[in-house]
């Protein structure tokens, strides 16, 4: 455990303020890192959180810090639902001498806590945060699924040091080459240039507007299906959702969407961490608190109604159907458990594959309806191509 090191406690003035709260209510039932008992036994424990006070890369920095004490104590005073999950709060991980030590303490903790099979939920400053953690999986999963929910692409000027706006770009071009898939979530298209969408098309990433998800927030879930690590920027939630400071677009999703968004992340059975980033405090910024905690709060419930339905070696539990679509054959599966809806994408045996483990691919009953019509599947089309390359 000696990677956890990096943790510093949860501040005495939360644990305070945790004394007075009901003994039904989360801040009592969440094991916690504290300065007098240590960082406390994680056997069982199925999530934590850690915060991250690193915000030198945000592009607008002017010296200023921050800490996570009304994120806190918003979750602390939430009640949990029906659960069966074991919550901890390891506390935080401080700036470093420089911002690559930030980086290498957080890429150790994430992958110590997923090799524990602990789920971590990063909190913090600046969203190049979401690097480490990609970063960590390094020995852990051969291939890595990134969803961003965020109103920009984040891929920068990819010649450029790293910065919360060009992290993406980092993630690219680093070996070793572990990205498989990045996908956003609620872009807005005046944010980004044309020639960054241009560039999310011809490397076959997925994008989906703000006005797509509003329309139907079923989207977002075979997307965070395939994912392995879901990073959101508040940025992407609109002004009248959110604190002064952290007002950046009249429109974006609202409270009831980003928190459907961080269920579905919970849902699904590949997601293995969380970040939340952009957090700006100001003098009243105790409604984006209340949000962030409301979000934690929902992915923690999506945790919780899990199910393994891919046991797809046993026809019993799903139902296959097959369509020809431009000649190319396409076979859907449909689990009878929870009647989620999968893709299967075709080995391409005379080139390297990088798609080991990703023959299906989650997808909506749309889809198959959609083939059947005779239109190809934008999300298989993506997948494919990428193998092909």
């Amino acid at each position: 455990m000696a990677d956890l090191n990096f943790l510093a406690p949860v501040p005495d003035v939360v644990l305070a303020y945790n004394e007075l709260l009901s003994q039904q209510a989360i801040g009592k039932k969440i094991k916690i890192h504290s300065k007098q008992d240590g960082i406390p036994d994680l056997e069982g424990v199925d999530v934590a959180i850690i915060g991250v006070l690193e915000n030198r890369n945000d592009i607008n920095y002017i010296g200023e810090d921050f800490n996570l004490n009304e994120i806190r104590n918003a979750f602390y005073k939430l009640y949990p639902g029906n659960w069966c999950t074991s919550m901890a709060d390891l506390g935080d991980i401080y700036k470093g001498e420089t911002v690559e030590d930030t980086y290498y303490a957080l890429k150790e903790t994430v992958s110590e806590l997923v090799k524990l099979n602990i789920i971590p939920i990063v909190l913090g400053g600046s969203q190049d945060l979401t690097y480490p953690m990609y970063r960590a999986f390094d020995s852990l999963i051969p291939m890595v699924n990134i969803v961003n929910v965020d109103s920009n692409f984040d891929l920068g000027d990819l010649t450029q040091p790293i910065k919360n706006d060009s992290f993406v770009g980092k993630i690219i071009l680093e070996e070793p080459y572990n990205l498989f898939n990045y996908a956003t979530i609620g872009y807005q298209t005046y944010f980004n240039s044309q020639e960054q969408i241009d560039l999310m098309e011809t490397l076959y990433f997925e994008a989906y507007r703000l006005g797509q998800v509003s329309s139907d927030i079923t989207l977002v879930e075979p997307v965070m299906r395939d994912a392995n690590i879901v990073t959101i920027d508040l940025g992407s939630v609109k002004a009248s959702e959110v604190s002064l400071n952290q007002k950046v677009s009249p429109n974006g999703l609202d409270g009831k969407e980003i928190c459907a968004i961080t269920r579905y992340a919970g849902i699904s059975n590949k997601v293995n961490a969380l970040g939340v980033f952009e957090y700006k405090p100001s003098q009243d910024d105790e409604i984006t608190c209340v949000l962030i905690a409301q979000m934690i709060w929902y992915f923690i419930e999506g945790l919780n109604c899990r199910v393994e339905d891919t046991d797809f070696k046993d026809e019993h539990v799903y139902q296959k159907f097959i369509t020809l679509v431009d000649s190319q054959e396409l076979n859907f599966y449909k689990s009878i458990k929870t009647g989620r809806w999968w893709i299967e994408i075709p080995f391409l045996n005379e080139i390297n594959n990088k798609l080991k483990r990703h023959t299906l691919l989650p997808c909506m009953h749309q889809d198959y309806l959609d083939a059947c019509n005779n239109q190809i599947p934008q999300r298989w089309y993506k997948a494919y191509q990428k193998n092909c390359v």
